[in-house]
């Protein structure tokens, strides 16, 4: 019996391309230039009918190591910023050490995927100068959640000024959207391809401090942490159909194996840098941002001795915040003063926020939304909460979505926003 390669478009265009570079290898050794083939004849496959026989015999002659070798890289990337050969310059911008120019992406062509890790092996480090920053610039301290983790647990933590739980007078909270970012970060994009005052919630910060706000930095995406799965050996079962003749259970099997080592080589050709399968370990009470909230609220918030408190909450930061407002409504209105959410994505009907809750935002409550009407033009909801209004720049210039510091009055007392 014959039949022709699979329809499947993508593993149509995996022999191919496997084809052709199994034909620029052997003109390399040849001494033949490989372009000399690009576009030939030979370095398609042939159209017509061919056994299974020879096409495995086809796929038997790749090699893969030089496959992965010339379609994609390892992911083996530095764990330093100067091991990337980047830095911060004096205006926070990240720069590349040698040329001075800004980060690029697409540093191999054609290879999306190793960029995409190459950007995240980075943003993890930038993660974490973030941390350093925290400490170092911001004098925050890093606090571990939750509070009574044992030893062997998985921990999460948060950042606070010395003052945050004893300042008598005013609190800052602030809380991030979602993603990638985490505590400290309005944005990791922003970081890297703008600066640290863009990025970052640094700016944000030091002006409180220097207002006399007691600072509380939450980490609501470290959610949980990751390990490696334990192999599991899977043991065979054995066939129930007794009945079934040894020859015909034999064949059986062995086109059942054939199947599986086909479906292998195709997945390590399409995929030759599996990563490892990871599973998740939740912190305990900080298993979503939602639930961060609460616990932050109920461990710190809650016992400060801060007269006003003050949030800025960013996106999903937002809607952290009308959950934590659900679950103790009572609470957060004896001792929050005022919010400042960012282009929050809460929404108060699929949270199923009552109406005394509604009526509480609205008074107050503020979302500075991406707009191009002049800042703090009113800018219509279909939601009954709290106003909208324009987040631009003085000069009537769209803001760069974090972004410099702004100050409002509001209740009578002073709080950031972006």
């Amino acid at each position: 019996m014959t039949f022709k390669f699979p329809a499947d478009p993508e593993v149509q265009s995996n022999l191919v391309g496997a084809r052709i570079l199994r034909e620029k290898v052997r003109a390399r050794a040849q001494g033949s230039s490989p372009r000399d083939l690009e576009g030939h004849a030979s370095s398609h496959l042939p159209s017509q009918h061919c056994s299974w026989g020879q096409s495995s015999d086809l796929l038997s002659r790749i090699d893969l190591d030089e496959l992965m070798k010339k379609d994609e890289p390892p992911f083996d990337f530095p764990d330093t910023l100067e091991g990337f050969e980047y830095a911060f310059n004096e205006k926070g911008q990240l720069r590349h050490i040698k040329t001075g120019e800004p980060f690029v992406f697409n540093y191999r062509e054609d290879l999306h995927r190793w960029n995409q890790k190459r950007y995240e092996a980075l943003g993890e480090i930038i993660t974490r100068y973030v941390y350093e920053l925290l400490e170092s610039d911001c004098n925050l301290k890093k606090i571990s959640i939750p509070v009574d983790a044992t030893e062997s647990e998985p921990k999460s933590f948060i950042f606070m000024s010395e003052d945050a739980l004893t300042n008598p007078q005013k609190l800052m909270v602030l809380i991030h959207g979602s993603g990638v970012v985490r505590a400290g970060q309005w944005a990791r994009r922003l970081i890297i391809n703008e600066d640290l005052d863009s990025g970052t919630q640094i700016p944000f910060i030091k002006r409180a401090m220097d207002e006399g706000y007691g600072v509380i930095v939450l980490n609501p995406n470290e959610n949980y942490i990751e390990v490696e799965k334990q192999k599991m050996h899977k043991q065979s079962s054995s066939s129930d159909g007794t009945d079934e003749p040894a020859g015909k259970r034999e064949r059986r099997d062995k086109v059942s194996k054939e199947t599986k080592k086909r479906r292998d080589f195709y997945e390590k050709y399409r995929n030759p840098q599996k990563e490892k399968e990871m599973m998740q370990l939740f912190i305990r009470e900080n298993g979503s941002p939602e639930e961060h909230a609460v616990y932050v609220w109920d461990h710190f918030i809650a016992q400060a001795a801060a007269e006003n408190v003050f949030f800025v909450a960013h996106s999903y930061g937002g809607l952290a915040f009308v959950e934590l407002m659900i679950q103790r409504e009572a609470d957060v209105k004896s001792k929050v003063t005022a919010v400042a959410l960012t282009d929050s994505v809460h929404n108060v009907w699929h949270q199923e926020a009552g109406k005394t809750i509604r009526e509480w935002m609205r008074e107050n409550c503020c979302n500075w939304v991406s707009s191009s009407e002049p800042l703090d033009t009113s800018v219509e909801s279909m939601l009954p909460d709290c106003p909208r209004v324009s987040a631009v720049e003085s000069t009537g210039k769209p803001s760069k979505k974090v972004y410099g510091c702004l100050w409002v009055k509001t209740c009578s007392d002073l709080f950031l926003v972006c």
